[in-house]
């Protein structure tokens, strides 16, 4: 099993999708980094050899942001937006959606499941 940037690659998976197990990386950087690395997309990750595990570890280690870095890299980021009090800031702190999406409706994701409110009772169903 290979081992990249900390993360244990799937078995039996082709290299191209088994890169994607890699935070920050997707399909068509995978296709770019197996490009530079010299090591076929179609290959299995079972049957790597280890010189070609090193050379894309080689390819990410100069080229790629990915797992820990990128990560406390965007935190940051989402923290620098809090602390000016911005827009994107305010909406980040209070849960909402960030990119202008209506939340009347939708936004369940963002603002979690949804809550009950106790309204009061008819006048008809009290008799």
């Amino acid at each position: 099993m290979a081992r990249i940037s900390g993360i244990d690659l799937p078995r039996n998976k082709r290299m191209e999708i088994a890169l994607t197990y890699i935070y920050g990386i997707g399909r068509s950087s995978a296709k770019r980094i197996l490009a530079a690395a010299n090591v076929d997309g179609n290959k299995k990750s079972d049957t790597l050899t280890e010189v070609e595990v090193s050379r894309i570890r080689d390819v990410l280690d100069k080229s790629e942001r990915v797992e820990g870095d990128l990560r406390r890299e965007t935190s940051l980021n989402i923290k620098r937006l809090v602390d000016l009090g911005c827009y994107r800031g305010t909406r980040h702190r209070k849960g909402l959606p960030v990119h202008g999406q209506r939340t009347h409706s939708n936004a369940r994701t963002r603002k979690g499941p949804a809550v009950a409110i106790a309204g009061k009772k008819s006048v008809k169903a009290m008799k």
